[in-house]
């Protein structure tokens, strides 16, 4: 029942971690993915230096490895390979919600290096979930976002008024189709919290980044 958690530094694989927790799996290691660069997440664009903050609030080591999305679904085995051979680990936890290619890529890369694939978000209400961690104490901030939303919403907390914007403005309430992307600042089960700063602000396509800087 050890488990290592595919995290983005945002809110649902956080919330996926902690749920994988209360139904008594155990962690071990976090693991994240570069962009080829490795300057920043292939996901939510994160700097390391913030998601080792993360992994260190929790007490955790993190892995990286950086990836193209040409190269992605071959990287990832490999290092969850890498992963089962370092750390006592048996399954694999991932947030994802109702999306079924992302759940049947989960449980392919998953069986690749025999894991099993756990998804304690799965078929959750998307707005029910949001609500419940901000109940539970999550913290969480937009560090990306796309252009319905804009930079303004960037370094701004997910909170129940936020949420009912969003949904004035036909964005999901999860952001499950990507409108926007979160980093977890604290949470009950960090032993401090992450302490960060917009520092500036960039576009790449249709897409809003923050700078984020420690503190």
């Amino acid at each position: 029942m050890n488990f290592m958690c595919s995290w983005s530094g945002g809110k649902d694989s956080s919330y996926a971690f902690f749920k994988a927790m209360e139904l008594g799996y155990r962690p071990k290691v976090l693991l994240n993915v570069m962009n080829e660069y490795g300057d920043r997440s292939r996901s939510h664009g994160i700097t390391k230096p913030v998601l080792e903050a993360q992994a260190d609030a929790l007490n955790l080591p993190i892995h990286f490895f950086n990836s193209s999305w040409s190269d992605y679904e071959r990287n990832y085995i490999e290092h969850l390979r890498i992963l089962t051979e370092t750390y006592p680990i048996t399954h694999a936890v991932f947030g994802d919600i109702d999306i079924e290619s992302h759940k049947a890529w989960e449980e392919k890369v998953s069986r690749a290096a025999n894991l099993e694939a756990v998804l304690p978000l799965w078929e959750a209400d998307r707005k029910e979930l949001v609500l419940d961690m901000i109940d539970a104490g999550f913290d969480a901030i937009i560090v990306s976002c796309n252009q319905q939303l804009g930079s303004d919403f960037l370094g701004k907390r997910i909170d129940k008024e936020i949420i009912n914007t969003f949904e004035s403005l036909g964005v999901d309430a999860c952001g499950e189709n990507g409108e926007y992307h979160t980093l977890l600042v604290n949470a009950p089960f960090f032993k401090q919290r992450i302490q960060v700063e917009v520092n500036d602000k960039q576009v790449s396509g249709n897409y809003n980044f923050a700078e984020l800087v420690l503190k």
